[in-house]
C-alpha cells in the first residue's frame, strides 16, 4: 500500500510560563510507519527531563495518541527497530501464552490471570493460576452484547503496584465491535517510545487478532495512548541514531545536544 496518512495536530495554548503545549496525534496505515512518525515527533517537540530514577529522557509535554487503521498491513516493524520479526514473535508468544520470566509482573498474567483473593483471603492469580481471565471476559462480553462499551481489561493492582518500584506501564485495553470488525484501544501511563513501543504495538495487535479470531471477526483499527511518551536519550542514544540517520533527523539532534535537562 502506497498511501500514508499522517496527522500531527493539536490544540495550542500557552502554558504557565508562556510555553506552547500541543496534543499530538499520529495516524498511519501500518505499525512500522506509526513508530517512525512517533520518533520524529518526539525528536521535534520533546523536552528534556531527568526522571525520579535518574534517567535522562526526552518527553512530549502532553499525552500522545497513535491510530493505525490496518495494524496488520506491511510493514509491522520499522527497519530501524533493534528487534526483528523473530524477537517480536517471541514477545507475542509471551503475551498470549505466558513466560518463565522472574519479573515482578507480566502483561500476560495481569490480563489472563489478574490477581484476586479467595474466600479465605489467600492470593490467587498473577501467574499462580485461578485468577481472573480478563481476555475471556472481553470475548464473552462482546459475544453476548456486540455493542458493549464495557469490554475492557486492566493491569494495575493497587495492593501490589502502589508500592512497587516496577509497576505496569500498560494500564488498560478496551475492545469494541463496530461494523463487523474488532477495534482495540490501549493506554499506557508511561511508554518508552523508542525501544518498547514497536514491540508493545506488535504484541497488542496480535492480542487484538486473537480476540477477533475467537469472535470470528476481522481486525479493525488499533489505537494507542501514551500519557508520558518519552525516549531514553542517553541510555539508548545508539539505538536512537538508527532512526535519526534513517529518517533524516540529524540537524534536530544537533540542536537537542545543546539543550539543558530539567529534573523532577
Amino acid at each position: 500500500m502506497g498511501f500514508i496518512e499522517f496527522v500531527n495536530t493539536g490544540s495550542h495554548r500557552p502554558g504557565a510560563f508562556g510555553e506552547i503545549f500541543v496534543m499530538f496525534n499520529v495516524r498511519a496505515f501500518c505499525l512500522g510507519k506509526a513508530h517512525e512518525e512517533v520518533i520524529k515527533t518526539i525528536v521535534r517537540h520533546g523536552t528534556f527531563l531527568v526522571t525520579e530514577d535518574g534517567e535522562k529522557t526526552l518527553e512530549l509535554p502532553e499525552p500522545f495518541n497513535i491510530h493505525v487503521g490496518t495494524p496488520f498491513e506491511d510493514y509491522m516493524v520499522s527497519p530501524y527497530n533493534m528487534f526483528g520479526e523473530r524477537a517480536m514473535g517471541q514477545y507475542v508468544h509471551d503475551l498470549l501464552n505466558g513466560s518463565e520470566s522472574d519479573f515482578v509482573y507480566t502483561y500476560h498474567d495481569r490480563l489472563f490471570d489478574y490477581p484476586r483473593r479467595d474466600d479465605i483471603g489467600s492470593m490467587r492469580g498473577d501467574g499462580r493460576g485461578d485468577g481472573i481471565d480478563q481476555v475471556a471476559y472481553i470475548i464473552e462480553k462482546l459475544r453476548s452484547d456486540p455493542t458493549s462499551r464495557r469490554a475492557e481489561g486492566i493491569t494495575w493492582f493497587p495492593e501490589y503496584d502502589a508500592v512497587s518500584k516496577n509497576p505496569p506501564c500498560l494500564q488498560r485495553i478496551q475492545c469494541m465491535t463496530r461494523d463487523g470488525v474488532l477495534n482495540m484501544h490501549v493506554e499506557f501511563r508511561s511508554n518508552d517510545m523508542l525501544s518498547a513501543l514497536g514491540a508493545n504495538m506488535y504484541a497488542l495487535a496480535h492480542l487484538q487478532k486473537h480476540i477477533a479470531d475467537t469472535l470470528s471477526l476481522s481486525v479493525g483499527w488499533y489505537s494507542h495512548t501514551s500519557v508520558s511518551a518519552h525516549l531514553y536519550y542517553e541510555r539508548d542514544h545508539e539505538e536512537l541514531m538508527k532512526y535519526v540517520n534513517g529518517l533524516g533527523l540529524a540537524d534536530l539532534i544537533k540542536k537537542l545536544d545543546n539543550c539543558a535537562y530539567i529534573s523532577i
